[in-house]
Formats: C-alpha cells, sequence, structure tokens
C-alpha cells in the first residue's frame, strides 16, 4: 500500500502519505472525481446512479486546511478537500466485493472563508493490518480538484484509540473489527509509526450520539 513521493514537506506540515489502493482519483482504476455530484458535504450514500448507503456510527469531519510558511498561517480559502474511507465492514466503494458498483464514502468540498471544510459521513472499519483511518487529498481549488495529478498533498486521519474501543465491539455492524483493532496499534501501523501526532484527530461525542473529527491541515 505504500509509495514513494515527490512532496516535499516542510516541518509542522501535514505528512505526506499514500493513497493506498482504493483512492477513486485516477491514479489506480476509477475517478470518481470526474463524476458529477462528487462535490457534497453528505458521503454516506451512493450518487449519479446507484443506491447504496453506508450504515454506522455517524461522524461528522471537520478539517482545516492552511499554508504553513515559517511561524506564519494563511488559510487557503477556495481549496478543496477530497476524503474518502472504508464502511463499517471495511470495505472500499468502487474497489471491493460487493460494493465496487456503488460510490459511498467518498466526496470533495471547497474550504470556505476559514479554510474549514465539513463531511457527513460514519465511522470506519478497523480491517487487517491497518489502524482506522481516513484517507484524504488537498487540492489548490474546485477546479483542479479532477484528477490526482494536482493534488497538492495526500494524508491520512487517525482515530484515537480510546475511540475505536468506545465503538467497536459495542456498536451492531462493527464486529468485524474486533479482532483486527486488538491486532494493531499506532506505534506498529504501516503508515503511522513513523509519527502521527499532527494526523491524531481531535474527537467529541459518543458512539451512541455520533462523533465530531477535527483535524487542522497545514500544507
Amino acid at each position: 500500500m505504500g509509495g514513494d513521493s515527490s512532496v516535499e514537506v516542510a516541518d509542522g506540515e501535514i505528512p505526506e502519505e499514500t493513497a493506498g489502493p482504493y483512492p477513486g482519483d485516477g491514479s489506480n482504476g476509477p475517478n470518481v472525481l470526474g463524476e458529477s455530484g462528487v462535490v457534497r458535504s453528505d458521503l454516506t450514500a451512493s450518487f449519479g446512479g446507484p443506491t447504496g448507503v453506508a450504515s454506522g456510527v455517524p461522524v461528522t469531519v471537520r478539517l482545516k486546511v492552511y499554508d504553513l510558511d515559517g511561524e506564519d498561517a494563511t488559510v487557503l480559502e477556495g481549496a478543496a478537500i477530497y476524503l474518502w474511507h472504508c464502511d463499517a465492514e471495511g470495505r472500499y466503494s468502487m474497489y471491493d466485493d460487493g460494493v465496487a458498483d456503488e460510490n459511498y464514502l467518498r466526496g470533495v468540498q471547497e474550504a470556505d472563508a476559514k479554510g474549514m471544510v465539513e463531511f457527513t459521513t460514519i465511522f470506519p472499519a478497523c480491517y487487517a493490518g491497518r489502524w482506522p483511518h481516513m484517507h484524504f487529498e488537498v487540492y489548490p481549488s474546485l477546479a483542479e480538484a479532477t484528477s490526482s495529478e494536482n493534488k497538492l498533498r495526500t494524508s491520512q486521519l487517525a482515530i484515537p484509540d480510546a475511540t475505536c474501543q468506545e465503538v467497536y465491539g459495542v456498536v451492531d455492524g462493527y464486529e468485524s473489527s474486533v479482532s483486527t483493532f486488538a491486532g494493531v496499534s499506532l506505534d506498529t501501523d504501516g503508515i503511522f509509526s513513523d509519527g502521527y501526532s499532527l494526523q491524531l484527530a481531535k474527537v467529541a461525542g459518543s458512539a451512541t450520539d455520533g462523533y465530531t473529527f477535527n483535524l487542522s491541515v497545514p500544507v
């Protein structure tokens, strides 16, 4: 799932990470970024024909993107973020058996005047070999968020341990995550083991009422 990147990352910026095998950005098979309807805040349902809806614990993801230049930070109003992740069974739409014809849990949002984007989605599964996470790509603008070749940064959001423990094994639909979560840690994960302090979301909420994930995205 790894891969070398030519992106230069300065100290304090969100790390550059692999997009993994299921990006849906045209770099490995299908490209959802070119589809009408991909610019949306609610990612739970498929769009443009497919009718699948991803079920799971509700999550609101709030990302703040800004340009980090030394000690100064300038919010990137008008930048775009593409967010995607697996469903409660660990499947990625557009790729995995059973959901290859769906495109849920994928979408793009444009940053507002404060550099903020917000998505409504669900809590992802923990699948074999990986710590629970979400993928995202930062683009200069909506107009350029059509191909992975235009991205400024690819990174991943890590979900805190305590939050994962609150969901897996307690909420129906996440049973497959119980054993896989017991076998991974942030320190042994292939992506986060080299440091995750800038990628660990701040979380509020509960498994009963849903969560809000907040993450700063300095690029």
